[in-house]
């Protein structure tokens, strides 16, 4: 087997994993074996019995499985739905990078949500849906390319990035090879390429004759849903519960 060679910040997800498991209140602490690393995950069964499914949830650019802009909401509160959620760190460079400088670091996407989905069905899960904000959206429209036979189910894109400069970071671009259901939810004040980007998406979920996309705009929603959480989560839930529960 190749090696991985990882061009993540192992330095900041580490100090990322010790500021979170010292705090962590809600969920447990799983560490997923990726390519000799163990890297953090965070598990959070569902409330209800049976679950509906699962959801991997990625951030964006930068943090950690545990960020308070949607990230922390969504994971912890999406069980009450019976939802059960894995929330993964995601390779991560310093503060200073941009999203493109991020494009080495897209085949380490892969192992970490193959991972991710080997966990939950070891829980016996395995309706699987991906929730992701932000850059996560890119990397997970980028897996969903490279791996469209995986088992994830569905996905809901949060604030869906566009990076044109390279069609491995566009949305737009991977949008027209993705076939399963996609949410692409955004606000009324997203960051721009956000908001002017958003029939663009709509044209590629079209020409990939994908009838299960759906667009959603939230009311003076930011890129960071600050005061909107539970108008995000309403939205989620109700888009998930739309389509049957699989075993």
């Amino acid at each position: 087997m190749t090696p991985i060679l990882h061009a993540s910040d192992l330095a900041k997800e580490k100090r990322w994993a010790d500021q979170i498991v010292e705090a962590l209140i809600t969920g447990d602490a799983e560490w997923l074996p990726v390519g000799g690393l163990k890297v953090l995950s965070i598990y959070t069964p569902s409330d209800t019995e049976p679950a509906r499914g699962a959801a991997i949830i990625l951030h964006g650019i930068g943090v950690h499985p545990d960020w308070p802009d949607v990230i922390h909401p969504l994971r912890t509160r999406l069980p009450e739905a019976g939802w059960a959620t894995l929330s993964v760190q995601m390779p991560i460079l310093p503060n200073e990078a941009n999203g493109i400088d991020y494009l080495p670091l897209l085949p380490e996407v892969l192992p970490r949500i193959d991972a991710a989905i080997d966990f939950l069905q070891a829980q016996g899960l395995n309706n699987i849906v991906i929730i992701a904000h932000s850059l996560g959206t890119v990397m997970t429209s980028y897996y969903l390319n490279k791996q469209p036979t995986s088992e994830v189910r569905a996905f809901v894109g949060i604030s869906m990035t566009e990076i044109e400069t390279d069609n491995q970071m566009s949305n737009v671009a991977m949008l027209k090879n993705i076939t399963i259901p996609v949410l692409d939810i955004y606000g009324s004040l997203d960051e721009e390429h956000v908001r002017d980007y958003s029939q663009q998406r709509q044209q590629s979920a079209m020409s990939a004759n994908n009838p299960a996309y759906q667009q959603i705009v939230i009311k003076e929603a930011n890129h960071f849903y600050n005061g909107k959480d539970d108008k995000l989560l309403e939205e989620i839930q109700g888009w998930l519960s739309s389509y049957p529960t699989t075993k």
